[in-house]
């Protein structure tokens, strides 16, 4: 019951990182861009942020107990293992580009408010999200990657 009950929470926390990222991207970013309005994207990042950032938590903390279970070997880096692949995927997508683009946007672009390339940063984390899906939905379908 309780790595069902994970998996169920960890769904959660994907709707909303992705869902939110969707929204950003598809909903806000246009407006933003077209009256070339940074406080578009700040202030849906202040109230996003709320609950964007705990449900990456959510989404790295059940990740592992879920890797944990499993994909006991998955230290032992066999590719060959379906779900070991599937996790060191999500592990380069969080690692090389979610936290990589976050902590560029956040250190460089945010306090310049430049608008132009946070959008392609808005792109690129929104295109990763849907990433961790497909690579969520392939590990527990049996594989399509």
């Amino acid at each position: 019951m309780v790595p069902k009950t994970i998996i169920f929470i960890h769904l959660l926390a994907a709707m909303i990182w992705t869902g939110g990222h969707l929204i950003l991207a598809l909903g806000f970013l246009p407006r933003a861009l077209k009256k070339n309005n940074f406080s578009i994207i700040a202030q849906f990042e202040e109230r996003y942020e709320k609950i964007g950032i705990p449900s990456l938590l959510i989404l790295v903390v059940t990740g592992i107990y879920m890797a944990a279970v499993y994909a006991p070997s998955f230290f032992d880096w066999d590719l060959d293992d379906h779900y070991t692949r599937h996790i060191a995927l999500k592990l380069l997508l969080l690692l090389l580009i979610t936290v990589g683009l976050a902590i560029h946007a956040r250190f460089f672009l945010i306090p310049k408010k430049k608008l132009r390339p946070l959008a392609w940063h808005i792109i690129g984390v929104t295109i990763t999200a849907v990433l961790f899906v497909l690579v969520g939905f392939s590990a527990r379908s049996g594989g399509i990657l």
